[in-house]
């Protein structure tokens, strides 16, 4: 289509363009780039513009903004965050350790994740792209807690299915997880008969899950570690005054070094651990 224009005015690079009767073309102005006008145009002068409609151009816009959309979706739009999988590890009388699979982020960041117990935030896990597990202490004997744990991420917030556990009673020795440490390997290995009978676990490295360090000497990095990560330390007669007496025992006159007479615990004396 061929339209002919009158330049009514140019100034910094821009031309003013109006119909043969003068008027402004449209409602407003319609400002011009002068340098795409002939050379030699003044005010007054007439120009002819041809106006097409470019399909060729059309497609190759559409095809682009289409392949970058499906571009987008495909990086974003396929994949969200899952909710975390939460699940008890281990159980002793005072004592609870909940572990998840890694978090799954797809493209989002990670804002937070945070544990809830009994539907109260209990706090947040620290590095949790990280770390995969923690240890809830100081819970009360023979007692149900709710957990849940709640993932916050630049996409939304996904929440795991609620977690019940109940704590062991005294006379459930199936919680103990010991790891051992410098010891005589007869002894090792009627510690380990001991703890096959009443239920328990041993396990070769200190982990977060252990719940008792067994040697008869204080050295070692595996006794190093548990000190650090303030883990009781007994000698292996704490498993056999466990079993003899069908509960848990204080660990007091057990620790290395401790006064004997101090492991003489009877019926009704219950020490907790």
């Amino acid at each position: 289509m061929l339209v002919s224009l009158t330049v009514g005015k140019v100034d910094a690079g821009m031309a003013v363009l109006m119909t043969e009767d003068k008027r402004i073309v449209s409602s407003s102005i319609i400002e011009f780039p002068s340098i795409l006008l002939p050379p030699d145009i003044s005010s007054g002068s007439i120009v002819d513009i041809n106006v097409s409609r470019n399909h060729t151009s059309e497609a190759a816009s559409h095809k682009q903004f289409t392949s970058l959309q499906t571009t987008i979706y495909q990086t974003f739009g396929l994949h969200s965050p899952s909710p975390p999988i939460l699940r008890c590890r281990n159980t002793t009388q005072t004592s609870i350790v909940l572990e998840w699979d890694p978090v799954e982020l797809a493209t989002a960041e990670l804002r937070t994740l945070s544990l809830y117990r009994n539907g109260s935030k209990a706090g947040n896990i620290p590095k949790p792209e990280e770390k995969s597990s923690t240890k809830i202490s100081g819970l009360a004997v023979d007692t149900e807690y709710t957990f849940h744990l709640v993932l916050r991420t630049s996409a939304g917030t996904y929440s795991s299915e609620k977690l019940t556990v109940r704590t062991h009673k005294m006379t459930e020795l199936s919680g103990i997880t010991v790891t051992p440490g410098i010891m005589p390997s007869a002894l090792k290995e009627s510690l380990a008969s001991t703890l096959d009978r009443i239920g328990g676990k041993m396990i070769d490295t200190v982990r977060i899950d252990t719940t008792h360090f067994i040697c008869t000497e204080g050295r070692g990095t595996g006794w190093e570690k548990a000190m650090e990560m303030n883990i009781p330390v007994v000698v292996p007669d704490w498993i056999k005054g466990c079993e003899r007496e069908g509960r848990i025992v204080g660990v007091r006159g057990y620790y290395l070094n401790a006064d004997p007479r101090l492991r003489n615990v009877g019926p009704g004396v219950l020490q907790q651990q």
